[in-house]
């Protein structure tokens, strides 16, 4: 019996006035989630707890079997996981984006790019090197990771610092969270502040750096050893990768997998089939329509929606027909609304689907269908309804 978690990442949103009020879910060409729908259980389910952020980091810990509110832990020992940086437990990890800020005549400084257009690791690689190479020391040090999400590692440093996500201020000024930051820590403004030269002399794109998502090395209990499985993880970010490894997972690496529009779907698909020969359970994520609500662009965020249907689900399905049983909960992590460009903490729609037998019958999986269905609630119980775990 095969076990998978497929995760659209952020494909939740609202009504959008172009599309009729509808949601870009319910207005997206999705023949597979629909079949899904129609011989599943379309329910929904609370990932992100109440007073805790709606982050990708709070929001896959949850659906993955972790009560955050006992186990949470910021992104960056796990983006440090993932790209293979052991952690003293001394060191503070802290996500490191390359990021476009503009600067106005008056002095003003705005987000210009939390993504810096969405470099690619081969040309971000470079600054990162050349920041560590001019900034590194004892202290602080900068490891190249993927696109624009690098990693700063503090030795001996503080994670009690209120830090903004670069993607909650797309398009905002931000030069009242720089003051901040160089009262509050004036060292990590100075490291800011000097990457500035470096960058703008390498004229590659990105001008600054970005921390933010502190935290120091987390002791979790892995859920391979929970469920008795051999586990694997798929995904193009480093968090999820990171969680992954924390987990007990094998992370699988698929080039060309950007996070991005551009993402090797095919070679997702491939490299999950595959695992499912050798292991029992694997955790596939899409991080697509997330960056494509951030965006704010509805074209986007439809093209994404459509190809995590075409590309993911409809050959996922088609390649298990072969492996025999098989159960598959299917989610969004969190809302990222393209109305407000970042994540929300609505209920997630998602499918719990068992190839043995039929759990329920919806016409779609849209966000209305699944708030007229069971609620699941808390996230972290999904995976035992996925295991059957009374």
């Amino acid at each position: 019996m095969k076990h998978l978690v497929i995760i659209g990442d952020g494909m939740g949103d609202y009504p959008v006035p172009e599309l009729g009020d509808r949601t870009p879910l319910a207005a997206a060409h999705t023949p597979n989630l629909d079949w899904l729908a129609q011989n599943g259980l379309v329910a929904r389910a609370l990932t992100i707890p109440s007073g805790m952020e709606p982050g990708s980091d709070v929001a896959n810990m949850s659906i993955l079997g972790y009560d955050p509110a006992i186990h949470h832990v910021r992104r960056g020992p796990l983006e440090a996981a993932s790209i293979g940086v052991k952690l003293t437990p001394d060191q503070v990890a802290f996500r490191c984006n390359l990021v476009v800020l503009g600067r106005s005549d008056q002095g003003g400084v705005t987000m210009d790019d939390y993504a810096s257009g969405h470099i690619t690791s081969e040309d971000s690689a470079p600054l990162v090197e050349a920041l560590q190479a001019e900034l590194g020391d004892k202290r602080f040090r900068f490891h190249p990771g993927t696109s624009y999400r690098h990693l700063l590692v503090w030795s001996q440093g503080r994670e009690d610092i209120d830090l903004t996500p670069p993607h909650d201020k797309s398009g905002q000024e931000v030069g009242h969270i720089l003051e901040k930051l160089k009262q509050d820590e004036p060292a990590l403004y100075e490291l800011t502040q000097k990457s500035w030269p470096i960058l703008e002399k390498l004229d590659a794109g990105p001008n600054s750096i970005w921390v933010w998502g502190q935290s120091k090395p987390p002791q979790l209990p892995t859920v391979t050893e929970k469920y008795r499985i051999k586990g694997a993880v798929i995904s193009a970010v480093d968090l999820i990768k990171g969680l992954g490894v924390y987990a007990g997972l094998d992370p699988i690496i698929v080039p060309g997998a950007t996070g991005w529009l551009d993402t090797n779907y095919r070679g997702k698909v491939e490299a999950g089939l595959a695992a499912l020969k050798e292991y029992d359970f694997f955790f596939l994520h899409v991080e697509a329509p997330d960056e494509s609500g951030h965006t704010g662009v509805l074209e986007n965020k439809m093209q994404a929606i459509t190809d995590f249907d075409a590309k993911i689900v409809g050959p996922m399905l088609q390649g298990l027909e072969s492996m025999g049983d098989f159960r598959l909960l299917l989610a969004c992590d969190h809302f990222t609304p393209l109305s407000v460009m970042t994540h929300t903490r609505e209920k997630v729609p998602l499918i719990l689907y068992d190839s043995r037998r039929r759990l329920g019958s919806s016409p779609a999986y849209t966000e209305e269908i699944a708030d007229q269905g069971p609620d699941l609630s808390p996230a972290h119980g999904l995976m035992d309804l996925l295991f059957e775990v009374d």
